[in-house]
């Protein structure tokens, strides 16, 4: 089971609670160290100060000068040092001065003479409960024998800093958790703050209920960072408004579709059941109930196949087609209905060959021609063009007729879409035709449209073209055809 995912705002107040901590952790630990290194300078700078005092004091002392006066006049050079302390040997560990305290002869010992003191070589040292921070160096001298050089163990005391520094951790760290708490709080509010457009546009989303699928969000009254959220949410209510907008035409155009026939059975049935009738009688209603019957399994299958097509489940079994061949038969089968309306049908173009699904093209075909039929005005004629470009085969189908305005034309491939808004169209069929034969064009990777000018209506899909391999004859053709075998066309 996925766990859902941290809040916004937990996630948001906790990274900058992260980074604020740790700015201010690396900013109290760079005080404490500066704190630090600034007592260490200074205790080297007051152990260099004894240095030079000593070693000018040793320079000028003569060579005979008695133990007392040597060890009184040492006490005096230093004595503007209170917390300096400081021991002076010769190189074979005889101690000539030393300081009252802790003995330093143990840090003589462990520590390498240096000749100046600084922050690199100054060592921290604990003697009895006290912590030094000292360090060893020669300096030349000519008291004692053969005016040896000298050793001498400087220390001061830097308890009182360790004190200090450990005072100012303890607040520092307190004060730095205090800071941090409130930099989280506040972080905290500035983003609840800041997700207030979020829950004000949660609000107004919930107040849309089915019938105000057209309300929209105002997009100039949330911030920039959300105008992208917000306008894609406005247009999936469009898509949405129009989904349902196309679910309740078509609620009622297929009621309105079922209405008629339904309406025609149960009256058949209630004329025939009112009387007694002979079987021939009996036999022609049945005959008319079976021809409704053929109009609503034909609405009920054309509604299946529109169905698989908006599930993509249409799988077209492509195969090399040949539009000049399907159009030729098309013909054919309409003679009879454009005959009998005095309609002349041509082709002209050159031979096309397309891969797809010879049933479903020839469908389409046939729904585009039977509508081209039925519109042309008596002693007009239908013609069909084949063209091809740019690896696309075009098939034109141009009937003469009154012009289809432009608000009509966009919606023309619209299931149960009819011009006239009474739908009145005794043996028109359902509608259907168009929008299953967009369907079929857009399965095969093809595209359909319409346009209507004066004197004409042009109904024209593409195709890919059968790959190379499958040559297209160069030669053009103008087929007419003006008689035909008589025949129910397709509708």
């Amino acid at each position: 089971m996925n766990r859902r995912p941290a809040s916004l705002a937990v996630r948001l107040t906790a990274s900058i609670g992260v980074v604020i901590t740790a700015v201010l952790l690396v900013f109290g630990w760079t005080v404490e160290r500066s704190i630090s290194n600034h007592f260490v300078q200074q205790d080297v700078d007051e152990l260099n100060a004894v240095v030079r005092t000593l070693r000018h004091a040793l320079a000028t002392i003569p060579p005979s000068i008695p133990p007392d006066a040597l060890r009184e006049r040492l006490a005096n050079a230093v004595s503007g040092h209170h917390n300096a302390q400081f021991q002076i040997s010769t190189s074979d560990g005889e101690v000539i001065y030393a300081t009252s305290g802790p003995s330093l002869s143990q840090l003589e010992k462990g520590v390498r003479p240096v000749k100046t003191v600084t922050t690199d070589n100054v060592s921290v040292w604990r003697v009895n409960g006290e912590t030094l921070r000292a360090a060893v160096v020669q300096v030349p001298s000519a008291v004692g024998p053969d005016a040896e050089p000298l050793t001498i163990v400087v220390a001061t005391s830097i308890d009182f800093h360790l004190h200090y520094l450990e005072r100012f951790h303890t607040n520092l760290w307190m004060l730095t958790a205090i800071v941090c708490l409130a930099a989280i709080f506040a972080t905290w509010l500035a983003v609840l703050q800041g997700h207030a457009p979020i829950r004000r546009i949660s609000r107004e989303i919930r107040k849309i209920r089915t019938d105000q699928l057209h309300v929209r969000l105002d997009l100039q009254t949330v911030p920039a960072e959300l105008t992208e959220l917000v306008a894609a949410f406005n247009d999936m209510i469009g898509r949405l408004e129009a989904l349902f907008q196309r679910l309740s035409d078509f609620s009622g155009d297929i009621a309105h579709e079922l209405r008629t026939p339904i309406t025609n059975l149960k009256t058949q049935t209630e004329v025939a059941l009112s009387q007694p009738r002979d079987l021939e009688q009996y036999r022609e209603i049945l005959y008319s109930n079976l021809e409704e019957y053929d109009r609503m399994a034909k609405m009920v299958s054309d509604m299946l196949f529109l169905a698989q097509a908006d599930n993509q489940l249409l799988k077209p079994e492509f195969a090399t087609v040949d539009l000049n061949a399907e159009i030729q038969d098309l013909f054919d089968y309409f003679s009879a209905w454009a005959e009998e309306r005095e309609v002349g049908l041509d082709l002209t173009g050159k031979p096309v060959r397309i891969q797809g699904d010879r049933l479903m093209i020839r469908r389409t075909l046939s729904n585009l021609l039977s509508n081209a039929i039925r519109y042309t005005p008596s002693g007009h004629r239908v013609t069909v063009n084949l063209t091809t470009a740019d690896h696309q085969a075009s098939v034109q189908v141009r009937n003469p007729g009154p012009i289809i305005p432009e608000e009509h034309l966009s919606r023309i491939f619209d299931r149960f879409y009819r011009l006239d808004a009474s739908r009145q169209r005794s043996g028109e069929g359902a509608g259907l035709g168009l929008a299953i034969a967009k369907s079929i064009i857009e399965a095969h990777g093809g595209r359909i449209g319409a346009q209507s000018t004066t004197g004409a209506t042009i109904f024209e899909l593409s195709l890919p073209l059968v790959p190379c391999g499958d040559s297209q004859s160069p030669g053009g053709f103008v087929h007419q055809f003006n008689h035909f075998e008589p025949d129910r066309p397709e509708t």
